[in-house]
């Protein structure tokens, strides 16, 4: 009998070298923007900026909380699409506030971020995630932003059952009928919401020469990709994310957001790190995590750490496991790292 196995073709063909597979005998320097370009095509970035539109900043809610203010408000990213932000300022009397960028994965949604329940089951999420509160008490400003597609931002053409957490689908897919993708969305949105602290700047003591991105899971692959984009974010620290296309998103069910067409033709997630480098990456992954495998995020890692003696600055990588921890958010580990690499000029 033949094997009928829908996935044999597919696993033959990641046998194949990508196009632009990194290698240290490349021209790098050309090498490196042919990736750039192709990294903006096969987002949609390029159709996602033809939407652009001025900055549009408005309050909804101003908190005095014992340990630092929280505002919210929304943004427009794009026309026709706003966002709402959580900003968390410390109440340190410092002269500038560093800041941090919060991207929940697929919890509920941002509340998370800030400590707050609002549906059942959030418990679970808030033991680990509560990345914006996290960040205050490391000093920072944090901005928690709601992303594409999670929490109040999923589309009510989903399938209720699934809306909640994973609630990426239908707009995931729309945004491919459109030449976008729903990451590439994603990255925009980042890249607005650091425009948008410009409004809040002089009055909260914002240092917008010091940015850092914090993300898990789905809020790790969105900052990755993101700080490819943005050059104003000075560390970026993915964690439960970074891992080979086939050992991860094409070895196990994952949510739509996850896939970019053709981009496995040309890269593998390591070789997205030039956009990044020589800025500071901190690639953190659980020991036992059961949809990013060690091995996959070790191999990538390898050609990140390649790429980062091209650029003559390999102290600004790390690789950091998370000893026995499964798909999981380790915040002594990540702030205390991004507060390291933040020190080592």
């Amino acid at each position: 009998m033949r094997d009928i196995n829908v996935d044999i073709i597919h696993e033959e063909l990641f046998n194949e070298k990508p196009l632009l597979a990194f290698s240290p005998d490349n021209d790098y320097l050309s090498w490196k923007e042919q990736i750039r370009q192709k990294y903006i095509e096969l987002l949609g970035l390029d159709v996602i900026a033809k939407n652009e539109c001025p900055m549009d900043v408005q309050i909804e809610e101003i908190v005095d909380e014992e340990e630092y203010v929280r505002i919210r408000y929304t943004f427009l990213s794009e026309k026709n699409s706003y966002v709402p932000a959580y900003l968390l300022v410390p109440k340190t009397n410092k002269d500038k506030y560093p800041i941090c960028i919060c991207l929940q994965g697929h919890t509920t949604g941002f509340h998370i971020s800030i400590g707050k329940k609002k549906y059942e089951g959030d418990e679970r999420s808030l033991e680990t995630s509560t990345f914006a509160l996290d960040a205050v008490k490391h000093g920072y400003a944090a901005l928690a932003i709601e992303q594409r597609g999670m929490g109040i931002r999923t589309t009510p053409r989903n399938d209720r059952g699934r809306a909640l957490t994973c609630g990426c689908y239908h707009t995931a897919f729309t945004a491919l009928l459109l030449g976008r993708t729903l990451i590439g969305e994603r990255v925009w949105d980042v890249h607005k919401a650091i425009d948008s602290l410009d409004f809040f700047k002089d009055k909260y003591k914002l240092d917008l020469d010091d940015i850092s991105l914090v993300g898990n899971s789905g809020g790790g692959t969105a900052t990755y990709y993101s700080a490819c984009f943005d050059k104003r974010i000075k560390v970026a620290a993915p964690t439960c994310s970074i891992c080979s296309y086939r050992a991860s998103i094409a070895e196990f069910w994952h949510c739509s957001c996850n896939y970019i067409p053709r981009i496995a033709q040309y890269m593998d997630m390591g070789e997205l790190a030039c956009l990044i480098a020589p800025r500071k990456l901190i690639v953190s992954v659980g020991e036992v995590d059961s949809i990013f495998p060690l091995e996959g995020c070790k191999k990538v890692y390898n050609v990140i750490s390649q790429i980062y003696e091209k650029e003559g600055k390999p102290e600004n990588t790390r690789f950091v496991i998370f000893p026995d921890k499964p798909h999981y958010f380790d915040k002594d580990s990540v702030f205390g790292n991004i507060d390291e690499m933040r020190k080592n000029k």
